[in-house]
């Protein structure tokens, strides 16, 4: 109504998809290497049903920091702090969200932590205290190496798509008993203000050219 904001009436939310293979791939390295894997979702409690779903696909518990997520450096600052507080040896993210696309977050978190950084991550294997990763540049691929803890920026391609997990009845059902913890946001000066939202201008009305 004021222009300045978004309206989430009506909305159902989803997991952004790529942080969707990244979850996917931390659930397998779970499998794989008996890792641990904490979801974690700056937001009101609105969000909460989207942890539910993270969950049953197989993450173990979550950290909920009740707070709008109004900006880059904001969630980048709580992430980064709950992060260092839980002592994670991989922090995996979507390379970016789908509604802002701003891209900002992961990066900024790897600089606050002082940690490696992978940026469109494909592949990702983990090996002792390094991560071996591929990632998609211009015109190719790359593989990299980055010593733990790290920071990953996964998108599509980083699992298979067909292997992708639907939550089934028994995910669904250990979901409820897995514990969100919901803790206060750290306190950040926000870095951007909203001045307005304005829709695309119309297009204009089709002109049809005769093929003569």
């Amino acid at each position: 109504g004021d222009g300045k904001s978004f309206d989430k009436n009506g909305v159902q939310f989803v997991i952004n998809p790529h942080d969707e293979f990244s979850l996917n791939k931390a659930v397998e390295l779970q499998e794989k290497a008996g890792a641990t894997v904490t979801i974690l979702t700056v937001g009101d409690a609105s969000v909460d049903p989207v942890m539910r779903k993270a969950l049953a696909i197989g993450a173990n518990d979550g950290i909920r920091i009740d707070a709008d997520a109004r900006d880059d450096f904001f969630v980048a600052t709580q992430i980064a702090k709950a992060a260092k507080e839980g002592g994670f040896d991989i922090v995996l993210t979507g390379k970016e969200s789908i509604d802002y696309n701003g891209g900002a977050v992961p990066g900024l978190v790897a600089g606050l932590l002082d940690y490696g950084f992978v940026n469109g991550c494909i592949g990702l294997e983990i090996e002792g205290s390094t991560a071996k990763a591929v990632r998609e540049i211009d015109g190719g691929k790359e593989n990299v190496e980055v010593a733990l803890p790290a920071v990953i920026a996964g998108q599509k391609g980083l699992v298979d798509e067909a292997a992708l997990r639907i939550p089934n009845m028994r995910g669904i059902m250990q979901a409820r008993t897995k514990q969100i913890n919901v803790v206060a946001a750290e306190t950040t000066a926000s870095k951007i203000e909203v001045v307005g939202y304005e829709k695309p201008a119309s297009r204009g009305n089709v002109t049809l050219v005769d093929k003569d």
